[in-house]
Formats: C-alpha cells, sequence, structure tokens
C-alpha cells in the first residue's frame, strides 16, 4: 500500500484556495450572474449589478477575463465599444453558482437565526 502524496494534496489546495478566492468574492459572483442573461457593455453592467464603484467593477472584470471566466471585445466605434460575456468557462461556472445562490436563499432563514441565537448567547 503507497502513502498518500502529500505534496500534490497541498498543490491541489493551494490550487483550490485561489480559485475559489477569485470567484468566490461578492462581486465575481453577481457580475457573472448578470453576464448569465447575455454580454453587456461597461456601464449597463454596472447598473445591473448595483452598488458596485467603477474601479472595483472594472478590476473584478480584469481578473475574471484574466482567469478565463469573462471575454472583453472591443468595438471599433468613436468612442471605441467594450462589451463584456461570459466565456465557456464562465457559462459552466453558472451552474454552481447558480446551486450556491439557490443553497443560500433556501437556507438564509436558518442562518439569520443562527446569527440571532449565536448573538443572544455572545451579549448575554
Amino acid at each position: 500500500m503507497s502513502k498518500p502524496d502529500h505534496h500534490e494534496d497541498t498543490a491541489a489546495c493551494d490550487h483550490m484556495s485561489r480559485v475559489l478566492a477569485r470567484i468566490s468574492d461578492k462581486w465575481s459572483l453577481l457580475v457573472v450572474h448578470v453576464l448569465g442573461h447575455g454580454p453587456l457593455r461597461f456601464n449597463a453592467l454596472r447598473r445591473e449589478v448595483g452598488a458596485i464603484s467603477q474601479k472595483v467593477l472594472a478590476s473584478t472584470l480584469r481578473e475574471l477575463e484574466e482567469n478565463g471566466f469573462v471575454s472583453r471585445t472591443v468595438t471599433a466605434a468613436m468612442p471605441p465599444q467594450v462589451e463584456y460575456a461570459l466565456t465557456d468557462l464562465g457559462e459552466d461556472f453558472l451552474v454552481p453558482a447558480r446551486s450556491l445562490a439557490e443553497w443560500v436563499v433556501a437556507n438564509s432563514s436558518r442562518m439569520d437565526k443562527a446569527r440571532a441565537l449565536y448573538a443572544k448567547r455572545v451579549h448575554a
């Protein structure tokens, strides 16, 4: 019987940690969700996402593009138009992202109760 390869486990955990940090932040999930309805230009995307600053949206889009979830297409118009869309990888990510969102909605009352009990216990 061979020993488990802890180096491979550590490398896999490191990779998972980096990817989860990138895709599980509040804005990335919302951007992917909104783009799941179709491509959008920057300002339209910003309106749909909600209370996000221009700087944070630009940064989020760059990181999603860098990791292969979003494509950025520049149209040679005056002024140039930029459209963002999900890539195949981004479309694939919609499946677990939607499942997570559904789980959160289905369990939000349970989490609210847990927070209330915790607050009561801590502040008692």
